[in-house]
């Protein structure tokens, strides 16, 4: 009997002379959720890709039950019986679930026609194989993230797949939902189908896996066992050195307010939340997917309405009716989602960098001056140490770690009295977490006014001088520093 369902031996890739894998290694046992590990870039999507058909490899082997297999397409791989459930949901949204699963491969009736319901009879079965109780008649517009997650899965696996993989599944999942995505994957591993598990969080590895691959640059570093390895050995393994404090706080707040907000309300939304911000201060927001941190933040913003209370920033009433008003007076906003709201993704660096402060940037307000666009561009390219061959490639090329940099970046670059950070380390590796909170440090400890909006609660308490905890629209408890742990966040954030 083979032991390993899957074996990638010296699987090396070059796009355009960048050699973006150089010889990777990986085994995959049957029944196994085996964790692939890396900074962003490091080659994990590459690696990925060519085992889903996506990308032919350069050189290397691939066997599927000890034997070599061609996997030259997505078809291919699917015979094959590998799933792919990517980072970014792929589902149409305005076709049902059951649709959804079926998506290319309709059955069809005697008529010649597509026959639903036989699609709805058997998309149900498969849902509640899992446990799922979804109607799949439902539009999947009309789930939440983490269903529509769930979806993924049961359209993978009804490829009769065995092996799946999972890029980053719990990125925007709450802890309820993350643990039940967590018994789905048992369940998965059950019926004797293996898992590659791909994510940053480390409790989630240590929690679900077996066993855990690193590469680093393109490069296969070596296989531990879950159980037999710490934090610090694979930090060590991914960046090639030890990094003996993550996060990065000294205290900086002083006394002078930068901003206020006074029983700011959206009927339905949030309700009556009040709060102020020092110079040199980092504020926390924290609570539960749905919470309303974000549709608060965005209504500071101007990215979103609210219909009562006040907000006063360095003493002025402002009354902000849009995003342009918000960043004329100093508020800048770097969003959750990086790549559909703070990139133009098939644009340069330098074009992203420069975006929110072209403004500053002409000369008689006519044309533009390359000279200070250039040196813009290169003060924060060096300031924030983005790894990028030029500022003139696409921002989409970069890793995930570098293109939050250049969000950053961009609203750095209008010298803003507030920076807004709502979920600043999605998505991000840990080297790159450690110099994002280096980055932050350095702003207040200069003065700036920041509020962090974070679901990782180690985030929110390493880094914030206070938290205030969200639930159900309500601001119900500021934790000053001394106060501020997991249980108490947890505690307020769900009325416990």
């Amino acid at each position: 009997m083979v032991e390993n369902v899957l074996e990638m031996q010296g699987i090396a890739k070059s796009f355009g002379g960048v050699h973006a894998l150089k010889g990777i290694n990986f085994k995959l046992k049957k029944g196994e959720i085996h964790a692939l590990l890396g900074e962003n870039g490091a080659g994990k999507s590459t690696l990925i890709k060519v085992l889903g058909g996506i990308h032919k490899p350069d050189h290397g082997d691939i066997f599927i039950d000890g034997e070599k297999v061609n996997i030259e397409s997505v078809q291919d791989a699917r015979s094959y019986g590998i799933g792919i459930i990517h980072q970014e949901i792929v589902l149409v949204p305005y076709l049902s679930i059951a649709e959804n699963i079926f998506l290319g491969r309709e059955p069809k009736n005697s008529l010649g026609l597509k026959d639903i319901k036989h699609i709805n009879e058997q998309s149900q079965k498969m849902l509640e194989k899992l446990g799922l109780q979804i109607d799949v008649r439902k539009l999947v517009g009309e789930l939440t993230i983490a269903q529509q997650q769930l979806v993924e899965i049961v359209k993978a696996i009804s490829f009769n797949v065995k092996i799946l993989v999972m890029d980053e599944p719990t990125s925007s999942l709450s802890n309820e939902e993350v643990n039940y995505l967590f018994k789905t994957m048992e369940k998965l591993r059950q019926q004797d189908i293996s898992i590659i598990y791909i994510s940053h969080r480390f409790e989630e590895l240590f929690k679900m896996t077996e066993q855990i691959t690193v590469i680093r640059d393109g490069t296969y570093v070596g296989t531990v066992e879950t159980n037999k390895t710490t934090s610090n050995e694979l930090v060590s393994m991914m960046v090639g050195r030890e990094i003996e404090n993550l996060y990065t706080r000294t205290p900086s707040v002083q006394n002078e307010e930068v901003l206020r907000v006074e029983n700011l309300s959206q009927k339905g939304v949030f309700e009556d939340v009040s709060f102020c911000v020092r110079k040199g201060e980092i504020l926390g927001f924290s609570g539960l997917v749905g919470a309303g941190r974000s549709e608060v933040m965005q209504a500071i913003f101007g990215a979103f309405p609210y219909d009562a209370g006040h907000i006063y920033l360095n003493g002025e009433e402002l009354k902000i009716k849009n995003c342009i008003k918000a960043i004329e007076k100093g508020i800048a906003m770097v969003p959750e989602d990086r790549k559909g709201q703070g990139l133009i993704l098939g644009n340069s660096v330098g074009f992203n960098l420069t975006l929110a402060n072209l403004k500053n940037l002409m000369e008689n307000k006519l044309f533009m001056s390359e000279k200070k666009r250039k040196k813009e561009i290169d003060q924060y390219v060096e300031d924030l140490r983005v790894k990028t061959a030029s500022s003139d490639i696409a921002v989409s090329s970069l890793s995930g770690g570098n293109q939050q940099k250049v969000v950053i970046a961009k609203w750095l670059a209008i010298k803003p009295k507030l920076l807004i950070l709502d979920e600043p380390t999605r998505g991000v590796d840990v080297g790159a977490k450690s110099e994002i909170y280096s980055i932050i440090n350095n702003l207040a400890n200069e003065g700036l006014a920041i509020i962090i909006v974070s679901s990782d609660l180690p985030e929110i308490i390493n880094m914030c001088d206070s938290v205030c905890v969200m639930r159900s629209g309500m601001l119900v408890k500021q934790l000053e520093k001394s106060e501020v742990s997991q249980e108490n966040i947890m505690r307020y954030a769900t009325g416990g």
